[in-house]
């Protein structure tokens, strides 16, 4: 794998939490539409399972919080979780600057 592809992807699958909170951020999501739509805005299709064991995780630290609405369960972000997403930004933000 080339330096490049190694980058990619820990931006990406590594990190998928930026991407579910980013989402979340703008309106209540669930895992099958969350898939879809990281690929259509940001390039890259995580796996349904990867989604399965992030979400449970973000909701067990307080950053999002879930819903269940008919057979789906929804996930917000919580306010704990708007502060992370902002530390992840800046962080990325940060490293940007450095390069």
């Amino acid at each position: 794998m080339q330096p490049s592809e190694r980058l990619r992807h820990h931006l990406t699958s590594e990190n998928l939490w930026l991407y579910i909170l980013s989402l979340a951020s703008k309106k209540p999501v669930y895992a099958y539409a969350l898939r879809k739509e990281i690929k259509k805005r940001f390039g890259f299709e995580p796996s349904l399972v990867m989604l399965y064991l992030v979400l449970p995780r973000l909701e067990l630290a307080g950053f999002i919080k879930s819903e269940m609405k008919g057979r789906r369960k929804y996930y917000r972000i919580t306010e704990k979780g708007r502060e992370e997403l902002e530390k992840g930004k800046s962080e990325i933000k940060k490293v940007m600057g450095l390069i």
